[in-house]
């Protein structure tokens, strides 16, 4: 971790995470594959206010859960939100800025708000690589 970092109990890191200031909240469990790199001051939320069937207006004090799974080999950009109930595919990249709302497919590169894949990572390349052993 490069700039302080929180993650909660329900995290599950692996190996070679590399943090740049991501905090992670809610008590939604969250699973990191190897490999994973962020850029600063990103987010990943796993809870939410149940508004619809709360006990007060605009929001009671009960919560849904949504677990957020980023598979091996992914790259986060500066001041990205991933939010509860997404998965991260293997080799993805998310844009700097971008609010992940959506699963993202192996090896897209998505970015926005919310974030929408827009290219694919050069997937042969990207294979060889990873064949090679070829980690930051």
């Amino acid at each position: 971790m490069n700039f302080r970092s929180h993650v909660t109990s329900h995290t599950v890191l692996g190996a070679n995470t590399n943090f740049n200031g991501m905090h992670i909240v809610g008590a939604g469990a969250v699973e990191i594959g190897d490999n994973f790199h962020s850029g600063c001051e990103c987010r990943m939320i796993t809870q939410i206010h149940d508004y619809d069937h709360g006990n007060a207006i605009p929001y009671g004090t009960s919560y849904i859960y949504k677990p957020i799974r980023i598979e091996d080999n992914v790259w986060v950009g500066d001041r990205v939100i991933i939010l509860g109930g997404v998965t991260i595919g293997e080799g993805a990249i998310i844009q700097a800025g971008s609010v992940v709302v959506k699963d993202v497919p192996k090896c897209a590169i998505a970015g926005g708000h919310p974030a929408e894949v827009f290219k694919s990572r050069d997937t042969e390349h990207y294979e060889k690589l990873k064949r090679e052993g070829k980690f930051l």
